[in-house]
């Protein structure tokens, strides 16, 4: 086997930010590109089979007739338009018709319940909807209670009483706009993340979010872009992981992307990969677990040409990573990053070895480090907050989120002094490498130690019986707390106390003794966000009421 390259002390030292004073992102990711015609932005279709194509000029002229019209409906710079759209090419052409207009663009999950809309549009105080027959029942729910909502805009056969529909709208609109001149510390993009307390914040995201994206982006993708990319994802693109890790670099780079409005399905997810010769994928741990489950051996069945993989929101695993190199033929490069701070730390097996199971090491531009609660770095191999600093070689980091919108008390709790805390345990090894823990809230204290869960899970999913599974603290008067799985099983598997003790014995084996599961549930399925996270909250939640 060829020695891993080593050039991560090269690429770090030598990077410099180059941000812009004026700077708006509907310019840099499809503007630049509009020119040729010939030059393809998006591939999409829908389960129902129904594709289209677009190139990035027919992109820009269907968001200028977009910013035109909103701006006929009384849209103007610094408003609020919520895209309450799954994975569809209005969605993009709405990302940048509002961006280009310097309005806010508020997207929201196609899969949000009324209350979970209501709340976050009445406190962005969003003025236009632009909705499709699948999510404007839930906003018709709530509408009377919206007080700052004025219009809604109706695509793909929307049509209820008082809706715009987005056909007739554009057809009226003049193709030509006039961009307005932002600044790249103007605001952009409201994204709602749901804390572990209290109701979901606001990350206010500034156009300059996009330039500290890019060195995250390109290493994760081992040198993005190269002859013949081409980008596709599964993430929601209402979802900074859709929209700021796929969707928007990719036309950053000008490489087109593939968009898929249906239910993810990992067949499915085969399919298209090779049909559209797929280069570059961006998916969450769950879908790998789900497509390494599913077909075990794909270059049996299916002709992949797969480049680079990129995965973060869970710990992947050893298990996946191996499973990928020898299988697709790919080293996944584990990345690191959240709504307010985006894409800081992660792996690029092209230019520094990848260390299966750590989320990687600082990207180029960002400086981060495991810290204690008073913003001290923490000894190599010890827990700690991970965080980011808001300056790199004396340059201000652009990938810091401007503010939580309203909030001002969380953003003030956000950082300590120039440390941006992002609310995740990990520890650094002696090679800056980050091995991720687990949220604070999920960190176990059980009889004096501090048990991460993602490496008892990733051990738990190695089991053969073993779909998926979930790590939490359940409450224990002699050690505080002791470790509790919740796992699926592989279909064809039944539960059994056999069973629970070869798994509890498969863990016992291969971590600390304290680490193994001293206590087994077995479940249908684990509670996920839209987003393909466990949440163990809610697990967590489940044991409280049984007590």
């Amino acid at each position: 086997m060829r020695a891993m390259p080593e050039r991560y002390d090269e690429l770090y030292a030598a990077y410099r930010w180059q941000v812009p004073e004026r700077y708006n992102i509907a310019r840099a990711c499809c503007g630049q590109w509009a020119a040729d015609r010939n030059r393809f932005a998006l591939y999409w279709e829908d389960e129902s089979g129904a594709k289209a194509a677009y190139t990035f000029w027919d992109i820009q002229r269907e968001a200028n007739r977009l910013s035109n019209a909103l701006a006929g409906l009384g849209v103007q710079r610094g408003d609020r338009v919520a895209i309450l759209l799954p994975q569809r090419p209005e969605t993009a052409i709405a990302y940048i018709a509002i961006f280009q207009m310097g309005a806010i663009a508020v997207p929201l999950s196609h899969l949000f319940g009324p209350d979970a809309l209501e709340y976050r549009m009445e406190h962005a105080e969003v003025s236009v909807a632009i909705a499709e027959p699948a999510t404007i029942a839930n906003l018709w729910a709530v509408k009377p209670r919206l007080t700052h909502l004025r219009h809604v805009i109706g695509v793909g056969g929307a049509r209820e009483a008082g809706v715009h529909p987005w056909e007739a709208l554009l057809a009226k609109a003049s193709a030509r706009f006039s961009p307005a001149d932002t600044r790249g510390e103007d605001p952009s993009l409201i994204i709602y993340t749901s804390g572990t307390t209290g109701p979901p914040k606001g990350a206010l995201k500034p156009h300059r979010i996009m330039i500290g994206n890019v060195p995250g982006f390109t290493h994760s993708h081992d040198f993005f872009p190269q002859p013949g990319d081409m980008f596709w994802s599964p993430a929601d693109w209402a979802w900074t992981g859709g929209l700021m890790d796929a969707l928007l670099p990719a036309w950053l780079f000008g490489v087109p992307i593939l968009g898929y409005r249906g239910r993810f399905d990992a067949e499915r997810a085969y399919d298209l990969l090779e049909r559209y010769g797929v280069r570059n994928s961006f998916l969450f741990p769950t879908a790998l677990k789900l497509m390494m489950k599913a077909v075990p051996e794909p270059k049996v069945k299916y002709e992949l040409n797969l480049r680079s993989i990129m995965s973060a929101g869970e710990a992947v695993g050893v298990t996946v990573i191996e499973w990928a190199r020898e299988q697709l033929g790919v080293t996944i490069n584990e990345m690191f990053g959240q709504t307010e701070i985006n894409y800081v730390v992660g792996n690029c097996q092209a230019a520094w070895p990848v260390k299966p199971g750590s989320i990687g090491r600082p990207y180029p531009g960002h400086v981060v480090k495991v810290i204690d609660g008073e913003g001290n770095e923490m000894p190599r191999g010890e827990l700690g907050e991970v965080a980011v600093n808001r300056f790199f070689q004396g340059q201000k980091d652009p990938v810091h989120f401007l503010e939580y919108w309203k909030n001002p008390q969380a953003t003030k709790e956000k950082y300590v002094g120039d440390w941006g805390c992002t609310g995740d345990q990990a520890r650094m090894d002696e090679d800056g490498y980050l091995w991720y823990q687990g949220r604070s809230d999920d960190v176990i204290k059980s009889s004096g130690y501090r048990i991460g869960p993602a490496e008892i899970e990733n051990c738990l999913v190695k089991h053969p019986a073993v779909a998926n599974a979930a790590v939490i603290g359940k409450p224990d008067a002699a050690r505080g707390a002791i470790v509790k799985a919740f796992i699926v099983l592989q279909p064809g598997e039944q539960p059994s106390r056999a069973l629970e003790e070869d798994i509890q014995q498969h863990v016992r084996g291969r971590l600390a003794p304290y680490e193994y599961p001293k206590e087994i549930e077995f479940i249908d399925a684990l509670p996920m966000t839209t987003t393909g996270k466990v949440q163990r909250k809610e697990l967590r939640k489940r044991e409280e009421a049984k007590a």
